[in-house]
């Protein structure tokens, strides 16, 4: 029972820093875009680099926290912000996930498990 506790704290806090990493380089990318005169298209690279960093510090800090089993705490966590960011795209646009969004969350998938089997190992035992 403890280790699912704690298993489950490490999910939840890895969720925690990936979506508050999404919303603080969302509001600095917006503040960017109203005062100055770049374009979104510029921002292109950046983001998807921001949001795999995002990603990798989730897993390391759900894996972290776990202390066992980093890849499996990493797909489990990459999993449910892949479905939190489906539901929202699907329930409040009418859209599914396009192909190229299908390789974006795979490659979440890959860099949240890798993050969470470096958490798993700088934790130490």
């Amino acid at each position: 029972m403890q280790e699912t506790k704690q298993i489950g704290k490490g999910i939840l806090s890895g969720l925690i820093a990936i979506f508050v990493v999404m919303i603080v380089t969302s509001l600095l990318v917006s503040l960017m875009l109203s005062f100055t005169s770049m374009q979104e298209s510029s921002f292109k690279w950046m983001i998807m680099i921001l949001s795999f960093v995002a990603l990798f510090l989730g897993g390391i800090i759900s894996g972290g926290k776990a202390k066992e089993r980093g890849w499996l705490i990493g797909a489990i966590t990459s999993f449910i912000f892949s479905l939190t960011v489906f539901l929202f795209q699907y329930l409040g646009f009418g859209e599914t996930f396009s192909p190229e969004q299908f390789i974006y969350h795979a490659a979440f998938l890959g860099i949240c498990m890798l993050g969470g089997m470096i958490g798993v190992n700088l934790r130490g035992k």
